[in-house]
């Protein structure tokens, strides 16, 4: 009976040592997370604890396979799986959070692809002060060399984008060997889009209250006067009730804003799949706004074919005709005029780019562009006002919640400054675009265009 080599006995040393310092790394990446926060105690030991049963299970596999029994002999001679080392390095590989190891003197001794690509590492990595001119974390890594733990490190940059990073640093060795060099272990969590949903939910819910404060203020001042000295006074009585009712209206109109804005941003991820008539929708919207109309003398023309179907949801899309034709009569002066015109058939390019409306020196905003290629056609919405227009600096921020431009926040009936947003995530949602071209003394032409139906004639627009 053959005897299977003793040779292969200092190999197989080679791989426990290797095993043990694959579940080190791992646990110790894990530990880190634990203790700044990033992972809780059961999910941190129920990950090292498979961490070791992978470990046990690879480690009694290859001791398997180079130890067989007696009577087993192996066919021919089998690839060895991979050492220790190259095993670590793949699941280094595999993670998505930048992880590097500093050594002495700062010089960087392995990043995995994930740290190259966020620091923009070359072949030759180098020291880590080349590419990380963080006083903070450079400080904490020089404290990790000298075995020294501290807490994480926060660092944000503003060019040529703005990120905010959060970089944890611990101590390591490579052997019990008290004498041996301490290395750094770096990891980096990219924390950019937690901050910047943060600043947004601080800045709602600062502009909510704001918006609430003043209606509510202006009711409980008006209910204590009624209740005091103009409890008799049928004259202010009336008045004050009138006004009561302009800011209970306004605080109905936020809500409402506000929950159509939170409906569509619910379902912003799943496109509408029916067909709606432009044309016929923009008629109902303008018939609904009738009184409005009336009430400034405007006088409104609109240019339509006979049909314009467009792939959309038709509550959505008579929102957005509500919003550009509401607000279009609303910043008009009394006996100007209002132009809506629907275009069916339109690529691209001449969607968001057309001739324009207001003549030579007219500013040109793109809010919202559709993903998809120039080939695809749209049907557009314009509607051009005749009012006081929008300055260049206002416009990149028409579509930004609760923003309205100087000189529109006072009287009872001014907006809630969410209009605009709610147009702009409805036309994300049906995948489509929205400009606006404006000129200051010769008015805005508001454009909203959407993916055409598959039905649609090919010339509608005659």
């Amino acid at each position: 009976m053959r005897k299977v080599d003793v040779d292969n006995q200092p190999s197989i040393r080679i791989r426990r040592r290797d095993t043990a310092i694959v579940a080190t790394i791992g646990s110790l990446v894990l530990v880190v997370f634990w203790l700044f926060g990033e992972l809780g105690f059961v999910e941190t030991f129920v990950a090292i604890a498979t961490f070791a049963g992978l470990s046990t299970f690879y480690y009694l596999t290859v001791s398997t396979t180079l130890n067989p029994s007696p009577g087993a002999l192996p066919a021919r001679a089998e690839a060895s799986p991979p050492s220790g080392p190259a095993t670590a390095e793949l699941m280094l590989r595999q993670l998505p959070i930048p992880v590097l190891l500093v050594g002495p003197e700062g010089r960087i001794e392995m990043a995995n692809p994930a740290a190259r690509e966020f620091l923009g590492l070359g072949a030759l990595a180098g020291h880590l002060s080349s590419v990380l001119r963080q006083p903070g974390v450079l400080e904490a890594v020089s404290a990790a060399l000298r075995g020294e733990s501290g807490p994480p490190v926060e660092y944000s940059t503003m060019a040529p984008d703005e990120s905010h990073v959060r970089a944890f640093v611990a101590p390591m060795r490579g052997s019990d060997d008290p004498l041996a060099p301490w290395r750094a272990m770096l990891v980096l969590s990219d924390e950019t889009s937690i901050k910047r949903a943060d600043r947004m939910r601080a800045d709602f819910l600062a502009n909510a209250s704001h918006e609430l404060r003043t209606p509510l203020a202006s009711l409980a001042g008006f209910i204590e006067t009624l209740r005091g000295h103009a409890r008799n006074d049928p004259e202010a009585r009336d008045k004050f009730l009138s006004i009561m009712l302009d800011q209970t209206e306004r605080m109905s109109r936020l809500i409402n804003d506000l929950l159509s804005l939170s409906r569509v941003e619910m379902d912003q991820h799943v496109a509408p799949d029916g067909e709606v008539d432009l044309a016929v929708l923009a008629g109902e919207v303008i018939e609904y706004l009738r009184p409005q109309i009336a009430d400034k003398e405007i006088g409104l023309t609109l240019e339509a074919p006979q049909r314009a179907l467009a792939i959309g949801d038709r509550d959505q899309l008579t929102e957005v005709f509500l919003n550009l034709i509401e607000n279009a009569v609303k910043y008009s002066d009394p006996k100007s005029s209002v132009l809506v015109r629907i275009e069916p058939g339109r690529l691209r390019d001449e969607a968001e780019r057309p001739e324009s409306m207001l003549g030579e020196g007219a500013n040109r905003r793109t809010l919202a562009a559709p993903k998809s290629g120039t080939a695809e056609r749209y049907v557009t919405v314009r509607v051009k006002d005749q009012g006081r227009g929008i300055d260049r600096r206002d416009l990149p921020r028409l579509a930004e919640r609760f923003y309205r431009v100087g000189g529109q926040k006072s009287g009872p009936n001014e907006g809630t400054g969410l209009g605009l947003a709610i147009v702009k995530h409805i036309v994300h949602r049906h995948r489509g675009g929205f400009t606006v071209d404006s000129m200051p003394g010769a008015g805005s032409v508001f454009s909203a265009f959407f993916p055409e139906a598959a039905g649609a004639p090919e010339n509608s627009e005659n």
